[in-house]
């Protein structure tokens, strides 16, 4: 049994790299590869995904997909492109902190932390780099005020 793990866009997965020169070695129709890869992807259209390729002794195949990185969905709930090119001066966008929890549990998973307040904490360390108010405030006085406790995060 082989593991495969490549990064393709979300839906739009082709047989030309990176997922050609790494299937077709293995035996695989690519074609069909590529069309399972496309179907499990596209509730993240556009976005980068890792998806992980099981291949068996049978040459039957089975994908994992993974969820794409916070910065990635962040940018999806927004509809930016980018971030901003200098972040903690210039803002380029303002995350309601429902969302960033949204994000935070669907990344919990793959997060080290115990809980979905840490991997929220995970979330806002990501907005500082991006560029991105929470709530319209600055995401490090977000992060101080749930620390403080004036604002509760729910563990569900």
């Amino acid at each position: 049994m082989k593991e495969v793990e490549v990064l393709v866009t979300g839906g739009q997965a082709t047989p030309g790299p990176p997922l050609g020169p790494v299937i077709g070695p293995l035996g695989l129709n690519v074609k069909q590869v590529v069309d399972k890869i496309n179907e499990a992807t596209k509730e993240y259209l556009g976005l980068n995904v890792p998806v992980k390729i099981i291949v068996k002794e049978d040459r039957s195949f089975e994908i994992k997909v993974g969820v794409p990185p916070v910065s990635a969905l962040i940018k999806r709930e927004l509809k930016l492109e980018k971030g901003s090119s200098n972040p903690g001066k210039d803002f380029v966008g303002n995350i309601k902190l429902e969302q960033l929890i949204k994000i935070a549990k669907l990344k919990k998973e793959k997060s080290l932390s115990y809980s979905i307040k840490g991997v929220v904490k995970e979330a806002l360390g990501v907005c500082v780099s991006m560029g991105i108010k929470v709530d319209g405030k600055n995401p490090k006085e977000v992060l101080k005020e749930i620390d403080e406790g004036k604002i509760k995060i729910p563990e569900d």
